[in-house]
């Protein structure tokens, strides 16, 4: 089970103690401030010499229902052309931050090897 921590005044210290040990966690109760929480943990991430990509959960699936038919398929394939370029210029990142709006919160996911 991964770490949760509250985006509040106090999360600051405790997601520089996960980042330092290479843990995934969940930063909840972002409310209607997740890109805030997301630019937060990606300046925690990046201070610490680690790379990171942001992203939107299920903007993949959102972006691949679209390739049919008028404006929504080209505007699909547009989409996905952007993530592929996003990708690209992030590639191999210690982190993964998902961003869901949904639930309001994020998921930091560590991805290489410790």
């Amino acid at each position: 089970m991964m770490e949760r921590v509250s985006f509040d005044d106090s999360m600051v210290a405790a997601t520089n103690e996960l980042i330092k040990k290479k843990e995934s966690f969940e930063v909840t109760g972002c409310g209607g401030r997740l890109t805030e929480a997301a630019t937060k943990v990606e300046q925690l991430i990046e201070s610490q010499g680690l790379r990171c990509r942001i992203y939107t959960y299920g903007r993949v699936a959102a972006a691949g229902a679209s390739f049919f038919g008028g404006i929504t398929g080209v505007l699909g394939v547009a989409s996905a052309v952007g993530m592929a370029a996003h990708n690209v210029a992030t590639f191999n990142p210690d982190y993964e931050i998902a961003k869901h709006p949904i639930d309001n919160k994020l998921t930091v996911k560590y991805k290489k090897k410790k």
